[in-house]
């Protein structure tokens, strides 16, 4: 009887480990098939927000454009109906931007 249990008792622990193999083979791939489907999700959420941001960009820029554009009409219709004043203006924002930059040299 004892050549018997112990041969049953390694069939059981063969069983046994067998069946923990096959559990943990389990447990592998659906851990690997959580992990791919959260990459996924992950790279799509990722993918919409830059697609988001390119599309704010893009509203953003074509509206500073626009307002640029109004901005260099506003100062040449302003030229143009006061030709000497604007050129008064601008001669003393140079001589102040040049007193600046030479105050900072000494």
């Amino acid at each position: 009887m004892p050549a018997n249990a112990a041969d049953y008792a390694a069939d059981e622990m063969k069983a046994a480990s067998g069946n923990a193999t096959e559990s943990a083979s389990r447990l592998s791939a659906e851990a690997q098939r959580t992990f791919a489907e959260a990459r996924t999700r992950i790279e799509q959420v990722v993918q919409d927000g830059l697609e988001q941001l390119r599309a704010q960009s893009r509203a953003y820029a074509d509206n500073a454009g626009q307002q640029l554009e109004q901005a260099g009409q506003y100062v040449t219709e302003r030229v143009k109906e006061r030709p000497l004043a604007a050129t008064g203006a601008a001669l003393g924002v140079g001589v102040l931007i040049g007193l600046l930059l030479s105050s900072g040299r000494r």
